[in-house]
C-alpha cells in the first residue's frame, strides 16, 4: 500500500520519520524504566508517578481505551482477512466461499475469536507468553517464506478483482505483474503515484498514507504494559523494546525494497495481499497474517487488563473500576481481563472501525507524548532520585519527542487530536475534583523548587534601589482563631511585597523530647488557604515572644524594622 502510492523514496522517508518519532519515545521509556522499580501498569505507572494522579489517571484511562479498541480493530481485521478467502461473498480470484457473511455472522466470528484470545489472557501471563512466542515463530516462518519467494519465484501475471463499469457491468479481467528483480520496475516505483484506494474509494495523499504506515508502528508499549509480570523490568523493557523496534524497522525496509524491485505499480495499488499470489506455499502467508492479528489482539487485551488493574488498585475512579482489583492466588488480574473482554465485545458491535482506528492511534500518541513529558520533567527538575542507568537521552530528545507526537496527532486526525486533548482535560479536572493520592509526589513541585532556587541565586541585594522598593511584612499571630480579619488586612497592605505569618511557641528545646513546632506547619498552611492570602509561614520556638520575633526577623530574611504589637512596620 505504502510503496504503491508513495513510491520507494517517499516510503523510505515516511518510515524514517515514523521510526524517528518512535525512537525518541523509546529513549524516554528506557530512561524511566532503568531509574528504579517499575510496577504493574507500564506506561500508566511511569506517567502517574511523575506527573501526578490527575494527569496520569486521565492518560492511563485513555491508553486503556486505546488498547481495548486496538484489540477490537485487530479482531475485525482478522475476520475480514478470513472472509476475504473463505467468505461466501469473497470477490478475490482464489476465494473458497464456504463461510456465510453478514453483520451477524461477522459479529459471531469476532466474538469466537475474542473468546479464544480472552481465554488465553485470562489463564495468566505465562500462557500468554507461550502463545505469543508461538505466534512469533509462525509470523517469522511466514515472513521467511515471503522473502524467499521474492527470489525463487519467476515473473508472472496476477489476476486482480475486476472493477464495475459505469453502467454496472464488469470490466474485462485485469492483471498485475510480478516482474522479478528488474531495474525498470524499480525505476517506475521510485516516485510517488497517489491514486484511489480500491478498498475505500478515497483518494490517497502523503498524509493519509503516512497515517496508515504509522498505525503499523504503534506497538512499542507492548512490553512495558507487562511490567508487573517481568522478572527484571528495568532490564527487559529497554532491551526488548529496542530490539523489537530495530527488528521491525529492518523488516519494513527489506519489504519496501523487494516490493519496489519486483512488482509493478498496478499490482501494488490494486492488490494489497499479493504476497499470497507470489508465495511458494500460499497457505503459509495466510497463517502468518492470522497469527499477526491474533498476536496483536492478545497483546492489546492483556496490556489493557494490566493498565485497568493498576488504575483500579490506585482507586482513582472509585467503585466504577473496583471489580478490576480482584486477582487470583498467583496474582493474575483475571477480573480485569474479563472487564476488558466485555468492553471489547461491546466495541465489536460497531462492526466497521476504520474511523475509530485513527482515534486509537491518536490515543496511543497521547500516551507516548506523556511519557516523553514525564522524562523531560524529571530531567529539567534535576531530581536527585532520577539517575537512570540508560544514558542515551537528553532533554532535547524528550522535548522533540513531545513535539513530534503532538504533530503526528494533528496530522493523522485533527478532530480526534482535539477531542483527545479535551477528553484528557475533562478527566484530569474530574480527578482533581475527586482528589487523589498525594504520596506519589509531583514533579511540578520539583520543577518549581529548581526554578525558584535558580532565580533566588540571581537576586543580588547590592543592586536594590529605592525606586523598586516593596513592603515586607511580618505578622505575628498569637491566636489564629480570631486573626482572619487581621490576616486579610495585612494581605492588602503588602501590595506585591513579601508577607510572612509568624508564630512564637514558648519553650526550650533542650528541655523537650521533640520539636513541638514542626507538626504545626500543616495547620498554619491550611489557615493560609482558608484566609485566601498570599503569605509564607514561619514558626519558631523561643523562651520569650520578643526573642522569638527577633528569630523570625532573621530566619525570614526580612529587612530591619520596628516591632508593633500585631506585627512589623518596615523602616
Amino acid at each position: 500500500f505504502v510503496v504503491g502510492h508513495a513510491g520507494l523514496l517517499q516510503a523510505l522517508a515516511m518510515l524514517l520519520v515514523a521510526y524517528f518519532i518512535l525512537a525518541l519515545t523509546v529513549l524516554s521509556v528506557c530512561a524511566i524504566a532503568t531509574n528504579g522499580a517499575v510496577q504493574g501498569g507500564g506506561a500508566y505507572f511511569m506517567i502517574s508517578r511523575t506527573l501526578g494522579p490527575e494527569v496520569g489517571g486521565s492518560i492511563g484511562l485513555m491508553f486503556y481505551l486505546a488498547n481495548v479498541c486496538g484489540c477490537a480493530v485487530s479482531l475485525l481485521g482478522l475476520v475480514e482477512s478470513v472472509l476475504d478467502v473463505f467468505g461466501a461473498d469473497a470477490t478475490g480470484p482464489s476465494g473458497l466461499r464456504v463461510l456465510p457473511q453478514g453483520y451477524g455472522w461477522n459479529l459471531l466470528y469476532g466474538s469466537l475469536l475474542l473468546g479464544l484470545v480472552g481465554g488465553v489472557c485470562t489463564l495468566g501471563a505465562g500462557l500468554y507468553a507461550r502463545a505469543s512466542f508461538l505466534t512469533f515463530l509462525l509470523v517469522s516462518g511466514s515472513l521467511a517464506s515471503v522473502l524467499i519467494s521474492f527470489v525463487a519465484v519467476g515473473p508472472r501475471d496476477i489476476p486482480l478483482t475486476p472493477r464495475p463499469g459505469p453502467n454496472g457491468s464488469s470490466l474485462l479481467p485485469r492483471f498485475g505483474h510480478f516482474t522479478g528483480f528488474n531495474s525498470s520496475t524499480l525505476k517506475d516505483n521510485l516516485g510517488a503515484g497517489y491514486a484511489e484506494d480500491y478498498t475505500t474509494g478515497a483518494m490517497m495523499n502523503f498524509a493519509s498514507v503516512f497515517a496508515v504506515l504509522f498505525n503499523g508502528c504503534t506497538g512499542i508499549m507492548a512490553g512495558a504494559n507487562m511490567s508487573g509480570e517481568l522478572k527484571d523490568p528495568s532490564r527487559a523493557i529497554p532491551l526488548g523494546t529496542i530490539v523489537a523496534v530495530a527488528y521491525t524497522f529492518f523488516v519494513y525496509v527489506l519489504l519496501f525494497f523487494l516490493s519496489s524491485f519486483t512488482c509493478d505499480r498496478t499490482l501494488l495499488q490494486e492488490d494489497y495481499g499479493f504476497f499470497r499470489a507470489v508465495s511458494l506455499w500460499p497457505p503459509l502467508v495466510l497463517i502468518g497474517i492470522y497469527a499477526t492479528a491474533l498476536s496483536a489482539s492478545m497483546s492489546s487485551l492483556i496490556g489493557a487488563s494490566r493498565i485497568l488493574h493498576a488504575l483500579a488498585r490506585d482507586d482513582l475512579f472509585g467503585v466504577i473500576l473496583a471489580p478490576a482489583k480482584v486477582v487470583s492466588r498467583g496474582g493474575n488480574p483475571w477480573a480485569a481481563v474479563l472487564y476488558s473482554w466485555g468492553l471489547v465485545q461491546l466495541v465489536l458491535l460497531a462492526g466497521k472501525l476504520n474511523t475509530l482506528a485513527a482515534v486509537v492511534t491518536v490515543f496511543y500518541l497521547v500516551a507516548y507524548a506523556a511519557v516523553d513529558l514525564s522524562c523531560l520533567s524529571l530531567e529539567w527538575a534535576s531530581a536527585p532520585n532520577f539517575r537512570p542507568t540508560f544514558s542515551l537521552f537528553s532533554w532535547h530528545t524528550c522535548l522533540l519527542g513531545v513535539a513530534s507526537c503532538l504533530l503526528m496527532m494533528f496530522l493523522i486526525s485533527p478532530g480526534a487530536a482535539g477531542g483527545s486533548l479535551l477528553l484528557m482535560g475533562l478527566l484530569a479536572a474530574l480527578l482533581t475534583a475527586r482528589g487523589g493520592p498525594s504520596s506519589w509526589g509531583y514533579v511540578s513541585q520539583a520543577l518549581l523548587f529548581h526554578q525558584v532556587r535558580k532565580y533566588l541565586l540571581r537576586l543580588d541585594v547590592r543592586k536594590d534601589h529605592v525606586k523598586f522598593w516593596r513592603p515586607q511584612l511580618l505578622l505575628l499571630v498569637g491566636n489564629p482563631r480570631g486573626a482572619l480579619p487581621l490576616l486579610r488586612l495585612a494581605n492588602q497592605l503588602k501590595k506585591g511585597g513579601l508577607y510572612v505569618l509568624g508564630h512564637v511557641t514558648l519553650g526550650d528545646l533542650d528541655s523537650l523530647p521533640s520539636d513541638p513546632v514542626q507538626p504545626q506547619y500543616g495547620a498554619w498552611l491550611s489557615l493560609v488557604d482558608r484566609a485566601q492570602v498570599k503569605a509564607f509561614v514561619d514558626l519558631t520556638l523561643s523562651p520569650s515572644v520578643r526573642q522569638g520575633a527577633q528569630h523570625l526577623l532573621r530566619i525570614s530574611g526580612l529587612e530591619s524594622g520596628t516591632l508593633l504589637p500585631w506585627g512589623l512596620r518596615s523602616s
